[in-house]
């Protein structure tokens, strides 16, 4: 590689980090903050960014990720498909929803409502622990992963939409 082409990524290089530099020393401002700080530090074509701060039964938990839009948009999504299917079964969303409010044991689960049969709350189960969604742990005690907690909730918040906004927004008036 000849020297103009390493000069030239480097000035490139450099003035990115000057951006996120700026960017970052920024304090949250508007209703568009997260997006305001993409729009000026994001990779050429664009990127998705998830991350969220949660406080659940088993801690308090950070996360984020972000991925460029041209290869996301490139990239074959079948491979997400079981990790998706895993989570379209309503009972499946109660027991999730159900750890992370502190029930964890087969037990504990086995007492929510219109759970059924020991083998129909185990089948859920599996398909959870398959998916990724859930671990089984000491005792038969089951965990969501640290850090699948905040990427369930940002599923759950984008395929709920306004309607689950409202609904939380009621249950908080």
């Amino acid at each position: 590689m000849d020297i103009e082409t390493r000069l030239s990524r480097l000035e490139a290089r450099l003035e990115a980090l000057e951006r996120a530099s700026v960017a970052s020393s920024k304090s949250p401002e508007g209703p568009f903050w997260a997006l305001d700080y993409l729009r000026e530090t994001a990779r050429p074509g664009g990127e998705v960014v998830f991350a969220g701060q949660a406080e659940v039964a088993s801690g308090t938990w950070g996360w984020q990720w972000g991925l460029p839009v041209g290869p996301l948009l490139r990239t074959s999504w079948a491979e997400v498909a079981e990790n998706l299917a895993a989570l379209a079964h309503p009972m499946r969303l109660e027991l999730l929803r159900a750890v992370l409010n502190s029930k964890s044991t087969s037990q504990e689960l086995q007492h929510l409502e219109d759970i059924g049969t020991t083998g129909r709350l185990y089948h859920h189960l599996k398909e959870l622990q398959s998916a990724g969604w859930l671990k089984v742990g000491k005792r038969g005690s089951y965990t969501v992963p640290p850090e699948r907690i905040i990427p369930l909730l940002v599923i759950l918040s984008a395929a709920g939409g306004e309607a689950l906004a409202a609904q939380i927004e009621q249950a908080e008036s």
